[in-house]
C-alpha cells in the first residue's frame, strides 16, 4: 500500500516508517527536514505541514496517511501554545482535509494518554482537539481513521526531550539524575519499536474507527526506573527529585476524563526494559559526540 507519514524524520514516525518498510509498503516522509534514518526504500517530501498546497501535493495518491508531526513535547507546548495551535490542531486540520480530497482509506493519529487527564495543559487541549476534529471527519465525510494513544516512549533516536533520554544522558556525564516530579510518580513505558510495530499492526480492518491505547506491560515508578539505570551505569549516581508542584505531569493516572473508549493493543511480545535501557545507553555512547 501506498502511505504517507507525516512527521517521519523524528523519533517515533521514523520507526514507523521502517516498520512499514518492512512490511513491504511504499513509504513517503513528509517533514521538515530529511530524516536522517531513511533508506533506499522509502521517499522523502520535505515541507510544512502549514502549507495546505504542499501536503495535498503529497498526500495525492496516498492509501493510508498517518499524521505524527507537530509539538509533542508537554513542556515546549506550555511555553509555546499559540505554536502548538498551529502546529497540532491547524496542522492536523489541513493534513485530514487533504486526505479527505484525495478519498484515503484511513488517516492514522498519533495521539496521547493524556487525552484522559486534566493534566497536560496545551498539549492535551491540542490532542482532545485533534481526536475531536477526526471523529467528526468521519461522521460528516466518512474518513475513516485509527487514534493511537501513546504512553511514555524510550528508545533509540530519542533526544534531550525524551525523559529516559535525558536521565541517562544525565548520568554518564554529571553522576546524578533528576526529576522535577515526585519519586512515586508512575509511568507505563513502552519501547519504541514495539510502538512502532503495533502501528503497523493496527491497520487490519477491525482497527477501523477505533481508539487504541499503545502503553507499556506493566507500570514503573519513576524511582524504580532511576534505579534501573543506576544499577546498569553502576558507580555512585545520585538521585535528585524536586515534587515540582507546578508541574502539570501525572502521578499516578492520567485518567480523569473520558473521550471516546481506546481499545489497549497488548504485543504477544515485547522489548524488556532492562534490555531497552541498556540498548539506549549504548546508542547515547555511539552518537554521543555527534
Amino acid at each position: 500500500m501506498k502511505i504517507i507519514v507525516f512527521g517521519g524524520s523524528g523519533f517515533l514516525g521514523s520507526h514507523v516508517c521502517d516498520k512499514l518498510s518492512d512490511a513491504d509498503h511504499d513509504v513517503t516522509i513528509f517533514d521538515l527536514k530529511e530524516s536522517p534514518w531513511i533508506t533506499d526504500k522509502q521517499s522523502m517530501y520535505i515541507g510544512n505541514i502549514l502549507d495546505s498546497e504542499a501536503v495535498e501535493s503529497a498526500v495525492n495518491g496516498a492509501e493510508f496517511v498517518f499524521n505524527f508531526a507537530g509539538i509533542a513535547d508537554l513542556d515546549i507546548a506550555m511555553d509555546q501554545p499559540v505554536e502548538t495551535v498551529k502546529s497540532n490542531i491547524l496542522g492536523n486540520a489541513i493534513i485530514l482535509e487533504a486526505a479527505r480530497k484525495a478519498k484515503v482509506q484511513r488517516y492514522i493519529f498519533a495521539s496521547s494518554l493524556y487525552v484522559y487527564s486534566r493534566s497536560g495543559g496545551f498539549y492535551r487541549c491540542s490532542k482532545q482537539a485533534c481526536e475531536l476534529y477526526i471523529e467528526n471527519y468521519q461522521r460528516y465525510y466518512g474518513l475513516d481513521y485509527t487514534t493511537l494513544r501513546f504512553g511514555s516512549l524510550y528508545g533509540p533516536r530519542s533526544d534531550k526531550t525524551n525523559p529516559i533520554y535525558r536521565f541517562i544522558e544525565q548520568a554518564m556525564n554529571e553522576g546524578r539524575i533528576s526529576y522535577g516530579g515526585k519519586s512515586e510518580t508512575i509511568r507505563e513505558y513502552i519501547h519504541v519499536e514495539d510502538a512502532a510495530t503495533a502501528s503497523v499492526e493496527i491497520l487490519k480492518p477491525e482497527y477501523v474507527n477505533e481508539s487504541v491505547m499503545l502503553t507499556g506491560h506493566q507500570s514503573m515508578r519513576v524511582y524504580d526506573l532511576m534505579r534501573m539505570i543506576q544499577e546498569i551505569l553502576g558507580g555512585d549516581i545520585e538521585l535528585e527529585f524536586k515534587d515540582e508542584t507546578h508541574s502539570d505531569h501525572y502521578e499516578i493516572t492520567p485518567y480523569s476524563y473520558v473521550p471516546k473508549l481506546a481499545k489497549k493493543y497488548a504485543a504477544p511480545l515485547h522489548i524488556d526494559m532492562g534490555q531497552g535501557i541498556v540498548q539506549l545507553i549504548e546508542h547515547y555512547n555511539n552518537n554521543s559526540d555527534e
